[in-house]
């Protein structure tokens, strides 16, 4: 088997340089492209068909997640292992979700780093143990949540309450669905309170989910 060709996908060249350099000096990495954006990063996984792509979220032009979503669409092959800063748990989800084979926080360590993306390139997981903790402890939660809506009930949530949703269920922060519907935060949050007590649910999470198997997003 040959190198593992990879493709780096992050707004801030340093980093890219960085990491480049990470790769390259082991024998079995090959680094063959670099995007800057996640649409460059599709361009790019189009034109290169990498084996792996690191991919940041927080990105200009077409974010991580939505690359994600895209690449794998086109190119289910490929493995791609998100990058970032953005230590959230709904980010996690939206990330597998999305077909990331796995999500790193940028704080990790290079060796483990290295160790984690061969990983990925076997069909395994690349996650590191606390993240893996924190996924089970979610699976498990909803796994013995029981369901406040009977089978077929729906619920009647206005229009802009579902416009809401279907941000936050994207992934975007209170701030990022203020911005996008030109409301204020306050009552973003007011909106999210009312949907988490109109749906029985604790987290946006869970709002997501349900939503997604009501129809309502």
């Amino acid at each position: 088997m040959g190198a593992i060709r990879v493709l780096l996908a992050d707004d801030h060249a340093l980093f890219r340089e960085g990491l480049a350099s990470i790769l390259t000096a082991q024998p079995d990495f090959e680094v063959v492209g670099e995007a800057g954006d996640g649409l460059e990063a599709l361009v790019k996984a189009r034109e290169l068909a990498p084996d792996l792509i690191l991919m940041d979220i927080a990105m200009p032009a077409c974010d991580g997640l939505e690359a994600t979503r895209r690449i794998k669409q086109e190119l289910p092959d490929v493995t791609i292992v998100i990058l970032t800063v953005q230590d959230r748990d709904e980010k996690l989800f939206e990330a597998i979700r999305s077909g990331a084979q796995g999500y790193l926080i940028k704080s990790i360590r290079s060796r483990q780093m290295l160790d984690l993306l061969r990983r990925a390139i076997r069909g395994e997981a690349a996650i590191t143990p606390a993240l893996a903790g924190r996924m089970l402890e979610e699976f498990r939660r909803l796994s013995l949540h029981t369901p406040l809506l009977s089978e077929g009930e729906t619920v009647a949530l206005t229009h802009r309450e579902q416009e809401v949703l279907s941000l936050a269920a994207e992934g975007a922060t209170d701030k990022e669905i203020a911005a996008t519907l030109v409301l204020s935060v306050h009552t973003v949050k007011s909106h999210m309170r009312n949907i988490l007590a109109k749906l029985h649910v604790s987290s946006r999470y869970e709002a997501a989910q349900l939503a997604r198997r009501q129809g309502l997003v």
